[in-house]
């Protein structure tokens, strides 16, 4: 029997790993792809300077920042409204920090962290596809497609994989935002210099980040809208984009990629049952409104591997360890979740009534040294 059994060595099942490598205890993950396969798309993550403080303890920040390509630097971040005044602009120098985040090649980053697995003796049995994880009294149960008569067992089972999220005893809510997602590639007649943009506006909100030479576009759009635009012609689609962000940003000259996907918030509301937990995705799928749902999930996986260590091997996946994950947990995910879903709410209309308030707002954050800090020391840690 494994000591942990983790489900899914994406980003954040190979964070929790990772963490756990100098602990001296039997840790296994199965992961449904075949060995050294990668994903078949590149997709963009936004991480916080927590995150990097993160990567850097378990020695795959140096390798990731040496890939060509994989990670481009977010030195300021600029917000704004659509049709209201006030805004704020948060810098890293103001906050003590080389940067307040990056902008990060998830396909990169998977790389850096399959190599890094077996470098540290972690074992990973790929092209296993998890049916069903099961706790009991005494270890938790992994089933294999395949493979019904040798489940993995472990003296706890966590799943980091969305897609395995469903597990006995852990009920999860789903809102839909009734929005989607266009994302795309887009080029400007300038270097960006590492400046983020958000734009609040009726639809939505709309990201740029800045991604090796050109944006990562996230803009939010009505899901009969969508289709649409997606279709434009590429001048269209970017004339379309530019009246969206107004005089904060100009010069758009390329689209590329375009595609979408639909925006909704699904959380586990309670992350463990017996002899099992579930962190990232498999927790909570946010909002990509304040990029703070990829951080959240590494941010699991690190504080359940302290929890883990600061366990007797015989109370690993106990009841009274797993709570004492909760406990530690509970804070920064809740606030999170709450910033995060409440920051659509706020800014996902167009009452005229809340314009003056949010521009109120946003001016006094953008003006008053101490509680900009604080909201950016939020956003780059997390609440703890």
């Amino acid at each position: 029997m494994h000591d942990v059994a983790i489900v899914g060595a994406g980003p954040v099942g190979a964070t929790l790993a990772l963490a756990l490598a100098d602990a001296s205890l039997d840790v296994v993950i199965v992961d449904s792809r075949s060995a050294g396969e990668t994903t078949r798309g590149d997709r963009t993550l936004a991480l916080s300077h927590g995150a990097r403080l993160i990567f850097e303890r378990l020695g795959v920040w140096t390798p990731l920042a040496a890939t060509r390509g994989a990670v481009t630097p977010i030195v300021t971040i600029d917000v704004s409204q659509a049709r209201g005044f006030g805004a704020v602009q948060l810098n890293a120098a103001e906050q003590g920090l080389p940067a307040l985040g990056y902008v990060v090649s998830y396909r990169a980053l998977q790389g850096v962290l399959d190599d890094a697995l077996p470098r540290a003796g972690i074992r990973v049995d790929f092209g296993m596809a998890v049916s069903a994880v099961r706790g009991a009294r005494d270890a938790a149960a992994i089933d294999i497609d395949g493979h019904p008569d040798a489940p993995v067992q472990a003296r706890l089972a966590v799943v980091a994989d969305g897609a395995a999220s469903s597990v006995p005893g852990i009920a999860r809510r789903r809102h839909d935002y009734g929005q989607v997602a266009i994302v795309a590639k887009i080029a400007l007649d300038r270097p960006h210099g590492g400046v983020a943009y958000e734009r609040f506006t009726a639809d939505g909100p709309v990201a740029l980040l800045p991604e090796r030479e050109h944006y990562a576009l996230v803009w939010t759009r009505r899901p009969a809208d969508a289709p649409q635009t997606i279709a434009l012609r590429e001048s269209a689609f970017l004339a379309a984009l530019a009246g969206h962000f107004g005089s904060r940003v100009r010069g758009f000259t390329k689209a590329s990629e375009r595609r979408s996907f639909p925006l909704t918030l699904e959380v586990a509301r309670n992350t463990t049952a017996e002899r099992i937990a579930v962190i990232g995705n498999a927790a909570q799928a946010l909002h990509p409104i304040a990029g703070q749902g990829f951080n959240l999930g590494l941010r699991d996986a690190y504080d359940l591997a302290r929890t883990i260590i600061d366990s007797p091997r015989e109370a690993i996946g106990s009841a009274p360890m797993l709570e004492r994950y909760r406990q530690s947990r509970s804070r920064d995910r809740r606030a999170g979740i709450a910033i995060t879903h409440g920051l659509v709410q706020l800014f996902g209309n167009d009452w005229p009534w809340l314009r003056v308030p949010r521009g109120i707002g946003m001016m006094l954050l953008d003006t008053v040294p101490l509680a900009k800090r604080a909201f950016g020391r939020a956003m780059l840690f997390g609440m703890r």
